[in-house]
């Protein structure tokens, strides 16, 4: 990601949030204090967003990222883009998300993680192909994964706008993070199973330039070959 910046500095990056890409974002920020690795001209779209948080919560994703990233590096704060959670109508600002997707010439690098039923963004099992920034209801399983950024499960948000398997797909390059042994099964099913919509990181087969950086644990049911 700081080669795609340093190379190109007015790029357009996709970003997701969670405790696997902490890491990354931690080297950028040091890239950036160290290196004078600039930001300055970078325009991003983070993955998705929870509905229902009050604005500036801690557990939200625009703080998620303004204090593991944007406060730390000379992003104009302007040029950061967040699927707008507190419209009156979430549909249309679902629609205008996209819309914004497509002006900004596409996502250079798009960032993301996979979850345990092999989610990527919010997009759950029995996502379509096709499908395209909306509000979508999280899985129980994914609810209870976030749990542990929240005080008990019932203070988990049930919906949140993400973008969909086709925004992402439209990325020029996809980098996915796994670690640990819990993400061994979604990620052997996104790599070397079937592609169908009972893991949504499979569609990432039919992209042409997608790397995933695993740990040995995620990597774990892989088949040599």
């Amino acid at each position: 990601m700081a080669e795609a910046v340093a190379s190109h500095p007015s790029c357009v990056l996709g970003l997701a949030t969670g405790s696997t890409p902490l890491q990354v974002y931690s080297e950028l920020c040091r890239r950036h204090r160290e290196d004078g690795l600039s930001f300055g001209d970078v325009t991003t779209f983070n993955l998705d967003e929870y509905l229902g948080l009050k604005v500036g919560h801690p557990q939200s994703y625009r703080h998620f990222m303004q204090t593991q990233l944007f406060d730390q590096v000379d992003i104009d704060i302007p040029r950061t883009h967040f699927p707008d959670v507190h419209a009156d109508d979430v549909q249309q600002a679902s629609e205008h998300y996209e819309h914004q997707l497509s002006e900004s010439g596409g996502i250079d690098l798009q960032l993301l993680g996979i979850g345990t039923n092999g989610h990527i963004g919010f997009n759950e099992p029995g996502t379509t192909l096709e499908s395209l920034t909306r509000v979508v209801d999280l899985a129980p399983s994914t609810i209870r994964s976030n749990t542990r950024f929240f005080e008990s499960a019932e203070q988990v948000p049930r919906q949140a706008i993400t973008m969909g398997i086709a925004s992402i797909l439209r990325a020029k390059k996809v980098v996915l993070l796994a670690t640990g042994a819990a993400k061994a099964a979604a990620v052997a099913g996104a790599i070397q199973g079937p592609i169908t919509a009972d893991n949504p990181a499979s569609y990432l087969q039919s992209h042409a330039d997608v790397l995933f950086v695993l740990d040995e644990p995620a990597a774990a049911q892989l088949d040599a070959r």
